[in-house]
C-alpha cells in the first residue's frame, strides 16, 4: 500500500495542515522566511522522519535479540552546500545515544542497524518524483 500524504495550505505565513488521515502536525516556515514558525519547516521534517525510523530500528532489533534498551535519543543536523550550477548536496550528521544495560558491541552494531533503516535507505535511492498535477475538486483537503 503507498503511503499518503495530505497537504492543506492556509494563508498565514505558509503554515500547512499535514495529515495522513489518522494524524495531524503543523507545518510552517521560519520568520526569516516569511512564515509564522508555528510548525516544522519542511527540511526539519526530512530530519525528523530520519531520525524516528533510526531509533526505532534500534529498538527493534535490540528487542529481537531480547538486549536491554531504555532510551534511545538521536540529535541530527543537516548543512547543505550549492555548487556553481547551483546542484545542493546535503550533509546530514546523525549522533545516537542508546541507554541500556549493552556493551560497547551491542551499541555498535545497533548503530550500525540505524544506518541501515527504511528512510536512510529510501532517501539514499534514486527517487522518482512526478510532475505536481491539479486536484480535482472531489479530492481537495477541506
Amino acid at each position: 500500500m503507498a503511503t499518503e500524504i495530505k497537504i492543506k495550505n492556509v494563508p498565514t505565513g505558509y503554515q500547512s495542515i499535514i495529515s495522513n488521515g489518522r494524524h495531524s502536525i503543523i507545518g510552517d516556515e521560519p520568520i526569516k522566511s516569511k512564515g509564522t514558525d508555528l510548525g516544522f519547516a519542511p527540511t526539519e521534517l526530512v530530519l525528523a522522519g530520519l531520525g524516528m525510523c533510526k531509533v526505532a530500528t534500534v529498538r527493534y532489533i535490540a528487542r529481537k535479540k531480547g538486549w536491554e534498551v531504555r532510551d534511545v535519543d538521536a540529535e541530527l543536523s543537516q548543512t547543505v552546500k550549492r555548487d556553481k550550477e547551483g546542484k545542493l548536496t546535503p550533509t546530514v550528521s546523525v549522533k545516537l545515544r542508546i541507554e541500556g544495560d549493552l556493551t560497547e558491541e551491542q551499541k555498535a552494531e545497533l548503530s550500525r542497524e540505524a544506518d541501515n533503516c527504511y528512510v536512510h535507505r529510501l532517501i539514499e535511492s534514486d527517487w522518482e518524483i512526478a510532475a505536481a498535477e491539479p486536484l480535482v475538486e472531489e479530492e481537495v483537503v477541506g
